[in-house]
Formats: structure tokens, C-alpha cells, sequence
């Protein structure tokens, strides 16, 4: 019998179709800036210069974790791809940065062009929903590397800011601290919720105490906050933006604070979702590792000089956000 790529666990055919299927999906995200085709050797995006002075390019690349994990026991593959795009898009927001463009790898143990639509269907809408253009990626059929039903989801984005509107900026003790909300576990720390989650129940469940099926409140979609906190990006009472991934609300701050100065959270400001009150009692997580661990329920926080609170807190409301104050920065 004559060995073949495909014998070796390389589906060809099933790329080349995945790839027919997604390309209008992929034009969908196209600005007028992106000058080449999909399936280009490169993705070409014309740089905006007229618009900036002095540009400062900001990049970032994440992946989704095992969260990947729940979306195969759920066959629910679209809502990933949001969580990929919006996980870096708040990234680079961190600098002050709005997106330009985004490129993603996807890296299966058995290339079925069904779920690789469904996944460029999640990042498409994501990149729709952040004016971010998908430029290109890669689909990579591994099968001595990844196992038959497996796959990986990372992307890079570039983004562009001012160089003197560059965050953070001016941080200073008797800053506040507030508080948007998140919308569940985003992408980080599904390794220890899936260890003490998957062994009481199945995905499928139901589980009253956090007000819907396991899986599908896992699977909540890593919020965007582009669109509440782009128009206070320019206003120098802004001094710093944190993302709340791993680490959780102190190990990702202190990353935008200077030496010398500390952080006071108000632990008291703000319940913490349902979900992470399960978590917490079903594996009898400490307190500690809990604030290491999970967002709680905040997964943006911005600086803001003490003299402006007021002010931010109206606009965030105004663009449909529940902001909450949880602490200062102290000496």
C-alpha cells in the first residue's frame, strides 16, 4: 500500500475546502487599509501615517487556554474566536492603543472544515464588532501533535497609538481605581475551574446556583471594552488601564503602576459573581488563591486622577457600563 499524505493523518482537500469556505467570511473585516487577498504569502495593511504624528505600533499575541477544552464538550466553536480577538484587543488598550489588524493560528489534530468555519465565524464578528481587520493566519493539520478531536487558537494583534498619548502616564498616589465588569471567566484560569467544575458535573448540567448550563456560562464571551473606553483614551486624567487576566486584579496592576507606589483594593466594593462563589465552595479554593487566580468579576480597571472620578464614572455610564470604585493607589 503506497503511503500518502493523507495516510499520514494530512487532509489537504479538507484545507483547501475550510479555506474556499472562509474567505468572504474573512473580506467581511476588511478596512480600506488591507491591499491584499486572502491567501496572500503575507497580509499587507497600508499604514494610516496622515492621521498620526508620531505612531507608535503596539502588538500582542494570547491564545484562549482550555477554554478550548469546553467548546469541544460543548461542539460550540464560534464563541472562541470572540474571546481570541477581544482578549487582545483589551490588551493593547493597556497602552492606549485601538486596533489595526489581527492574524490568527489554528493548529488541529484533524482538520474538519466545519469547525474551522465556526471559528472564523467568532473571530470574523469579533474583529467586525473592534474595526480590526483579520489579514491572514494559519491552519496547521498536526496529528502526531495534537490528539484527533484537538485544537489551538492563538492570534496576534497590532494596534496604533500617539506616542505622547502612551499609557500608563502620570500615575500617582491617591489615583482611583474603577471597576468594569466582566463577563464571567474570560480566558483565564479554566485549568483549576475545570478541575473542580468537571468533576462534580458534566458540561451539559444544569446548575442553578450560577443560573445556566455549566458549559455555556464557562463559554461567556471575553469582553471587548473598546468601545466604553476609546473616547477617554486622550484625556490626561486617564493614567493607567489594566487588563484582569491571570494574576488576577493585583498582579496585572501593579504591572501599570510605578515602584514606590501601592495598591488598596476595596475587597468589599463589589459582589462576586455567582460562578466564582461555586468554584470557591466546591474546591474549597482559599481566598488568597481565588484573587490569584480568577478576574472576580472585574476584568478592566482604570487610574484615574482622584479630581476626575466623577466625570469617568458619568461617561462609562453613558456608554452602557456599570462601573465600580475599588481602591486607590497609595505610598
Amino acid at each position: 500500500m503506497k503511503t500518502t499524505y493523507l495516510s499520514s493523518g494530512v487532509n489537504i482537500k479538507a484545507g483547501d475546502e475550510a479555506v474556499r469556505r472562509i474567505k468572504g467570511l474573512v473580506k467581511e473585516t476588511f478596512l480600506p487599509n488591507v491591499v491584499t487577498d486572502i491567501g496572500s504569502f503575507g497580509g499587507c495593511f497600508e499604514f494610516p501615517t496622515l492621521q498620526y504624528k508620531r505612531p507608535v505600533l503596539v502588538s500582542s499575541m494570547d491564545g484562549v487556554g482550555t477554554k478550548l477544552i469546553v467548546a469541544r464538550l460543548m461542539k460550540h466553536h464560534d464563541t472562541v474566536g470572540q474571546c481570541l480577538v477581544n482578549h487582545c484587543v483589551n490588551d493593547i488598550l493597556t497602552v492606549g492603543a485601538r486596533p489595526l489588524f489581527f492574524l490568527d493560528y489554528i493548529g488541529l489534530g484533524t482538520l474538519k472544515p466545519d469547525i474551522v468555519v465556526e471559528i472564523i465565524q467568532g473571530l470574523v464578528t469579533a474583529c467586525k464588532e473592534n474595526r480590526c481587520s483579520l489579514v491572514g493566519g494559519e491552519m496547521a493539520e498536526m496529528p502526531d501533535i495534537y490528539r484527533k478531536k484537538d485544537y489551538d487558537l492563538v492570534g496576534t494583534i497590532v494596534g496604533i497609538v500617539e506616542r505622547e498619548q502612551m499609557l500608563p502616564r502620570n500615575v500617582q498616589a491617591g489615583d482611583i481605581l474603577i471597576g468594569l465588569p466582566s463577563n464571567g471567566l474570560h480566558t483565564n484560569g479554566y485549568s483549576l475551574a475545570r478541575k473542580i467544575l468537571l468533576k462534580h458535573h458534566k458540561a451539559t448540567d444544569y446548575i442553578s446556583e450560577i443560573g445556566g448550563m455549566l458549559g455555556d456560562v464557562l463559554l461567556r464571551i471575553h469582553r471587548s471594552y473598546l468601545k466604553a473606553v476609546l473616547p477617554l483614551l486622550e484625556d490626561a486624567d486617564l493614567h493607567g488601564v489594566s487588563h484582569i487576566t491571570g494574576g488576577g486584579i493585583v498582579g496585572n496592576t501593579i504591572r501599570v503602576i510605578p515602584a514606590g507606589l501601592k495598591l488598596q483594593i476595596d475587597w468589599g466594593a463589589w459582589e462576586w459573581p455567582p460562578l466564582f462563589n461555586y468554584i470557591q465552595r466546591q474546591g474549597e479554593v482559599d481566598v488568597e488563591e481565588m484573587r490569584h487566580v480568577f478576574n472576580l468579576g472585574i476584568g478592566l480597571i482604570l487610574v484615574v486622577n482622584s479630581n476626575a472620578v466623577q466625570r469617568f464614572l458619568a461617561n462609562l455610564r453613558a456608554s452602557g457600563e456599570e462601573p465600580i470604585i475599588i481602591g486607590q493607589i497609595n505610598r
